[in-house]
């Protein structure tokens, strides 16, 4: 499968590592946090618009503590039930986590945790809609697909002073 030449892309730093977004023109599509020092599309050169200014705008105001929340537009690609589950996300404010669990009964599928993981892990925009909110039923942290894993996921919940017992 090879991946789509974004139209428009824009890298920025970050304390939890560079990141990579890109753009359709008219809203974000994608946000990519380094893995191992390299990003998804770091042969490509930057191609900036203003969606993507405004979205490294306040991705920078969201690293400072300024911003708990984010409004630019996003169009993304998912199987109904993952936009379904991000729309879940979407919702889950600042500083706040719910659990796979918590999200399936919220979408009256009961046992479907484990499916809310896959589409949790899916997100195409991490920190955009705050998929590192999501804990197992029990609070431990389990898995991350951004950055450096678990401890990306952990560096984020302490920036929004989500406390874990341990």
């Amino acid at each position: 499968m090879t991946t789509a030449i974004p139209l428009f892309l824009a890298r920025t730093d970050s304390p939890i590592g560079r990141l990579e977004l890109t753009s359709d023109g008219d809203a974000i599509t994608s946000l990519s946090i380094a893995r191992d020092g390299h990003l998804p599309l770091e042969s490509l050169p930057e191609n900036g618009n203003g969606v993507l200014e405004e979205a490294v705008r306040q991705l920078g105001e969201y690293f400072a503590g300024t911003r708990t929340a984010f409004d630019v537009p996003l169009h993304l690609r998912g199987t109904d039930f993952q936009r379904r589950v991000w729309a879940v996300l979407e919702r889950l404010p600042y500083g706040e986590f719910t659990s796979y669990g918590e999200i399936g009964l919220e979408l009256g599928l009961l046992t479907a945790g484990r499916a809310v993981g896959g589409a949790v892990g899916a997100n195409p925009v991490p920190l955009l809609i705050g998929c590192h909110r999501v804990l197992s039923s029990n609070g431990r942290v389990t898995g991350y697909s951004g950055g450096e894993g678990i401890p990306t996921k952990l560096w984020l919940l302490a920036h929004e002073g989500i406390t874990l017992a341990a």
